[in-house]
């Protein structure tokens, strides 16, 4: 649903993902994309093969690299090939999917919000080839479009745990691009979670809004700082890759320690981010075409922490190199595993935003 990284377009070169993955020209022609130098792994029966589109060029984007490499894993357990197509603009994206369907692999992959009307007009057009939609879903379900979405509340929740544990004033806090249920997932199960371990804990939040809420770090820096002066010392950043700099920036002026989202944005601001809630792309990928090629096409699949899908960086293997904050506070980080695990078996049960009515 809510792609916090595609809102700050990469302008990196095409790389190659992998030994078996590489990117296609944006208005690459299913007809060249056979070979490894073309952007396919060569060979194979298309019929078992995966064809991943991306709304942006993958460069560093560790959210898109993910993607990536469960669209080459779940292409190996099938015994197929993988192929990545990046997209350089909105008009790459719609010849990228009509490319990826002329191909005719066994399942079409596509990342973010940005295909919801091409998926669609493709899906109604090409009855017989299944799509897979992840971090969002069309308004319309269709029998051959599966839609991998993510509980991100649930890691929110953890983070705030977290910084519940380690606030000194007492006062936590989000600066969060815009005042809508979905976005909220990245903010209001924060206080939450810093209630549940630290019941006497104060929760504030504040909006970019404007004409760029998702790319205006000047003016999530301003918030920071807003939230600074009420004394509060730990940060959610909500407010997408551009803005969280803003947030990063302002609270390593302010001796503040902020939190980030989707990918491990520690190495952004070492020293002051403590953690990250991570989507992990690749699980959602990898399974929903397993899910897929299994004849179960179709429908909504959530992933949380249950499922893998969604996790922290502190809970991750190798948050010793992370350059998260965390990884100096394994107290904390035992607290919030059994919490985890508590989530996971249903004896904690984390409010969701989007569905509150």
């Amino acid at each position: 649903m809510y792609r916090i990284t595609s809102r700050h377009r990469l302008a990196v070169a095409a790389v190659v993902v992998g030994t078996a993955l590489a990117a296609t020209a944006c208005n690459a022609s299913a007809d060249k994309d056979k070979s490894p130098a073309a952007g396919g792994t060569g060979g194979g029966d298309s019929a078992k093969n995966v064809v991943l589109v991306t709304p942006e060029p993958i460069g560093v984007n560790d959210f898109l690299k993910l993607a990536a490499t469960g669209a080459q894993n779940a292409a190996k357990k099938a015994g197929g090939s993988a192929t990545v197509l990046e997209s350089k603009d909105t008009s790459a994206i719609q010849q990228n999917v009509e490319a990826a369907v002329r191909q005719k692999p066994a399942v079409v992959v596509a990342v973010g919000f940005e295909f919801a009307d091409v998926l669609a007009q493709q899906a109604e057009a090409n009855p017989k080839q299944q799509f897979l939609f992840v971090d969002s879903c069309t308004s319309k379900p269709y029998p051959n479009i599966t839609c991998a979405t993510f509980r991100e509340h649930e890691g929110t929740f953890l983070a705030g745990a977290e910084a519940g544990l380690l606030t000194k004033s007492g006062k936590v806090g989000a600066v969060v691009a815009l005042d809508s249920p979905q976005i909220r997932r990245f903010s209001d199960p924060f206080g939450a979670g810093a209630k549940q371990t630290n019941p006497a804990s104060a929760f504030t939040q504040l909006f970019v809004g404007g004409q760029k809420p998702f790319n205006d770090p000047a003016r999530a820096s301003e918030q920071t700082a807003s939230l600074k002066a009420k004394d509060v010392d730990q940060i959610m950043g909500a407010a997408s890759a551009a803005g969280n700099l803003g947030v990063f920036n302002a609270a390593k002026a302010a001796g503040v320690q902020a939190y980030g989202v989707d990918v491990n944005q520690c190495s952004a601001a070492p020293g002051t981010v403590v953690d990250n809630v991570i989507k992990r792309t690749d699980i959602a990928v990898e399974k929903g075409v397993e899910q897929i090629s299994g004849g179960k096409p179709g429908g909504v699949t959530s992933y949380g922490l249950k499922e893998g899908g969604i996790t922290l960086t502190g809970m991750e293997p190798g948050v010793e190199t992370s350059q998260c904050l965390i990884a100096q506070h394994p107290d904390v980080l035992k607290t919030v595993l059994g919490l985890r695990d508590q989530i996971v078996a249903g004896s904690v049960t984390v409010a969701d935003p989007a569905t509150a009515k």
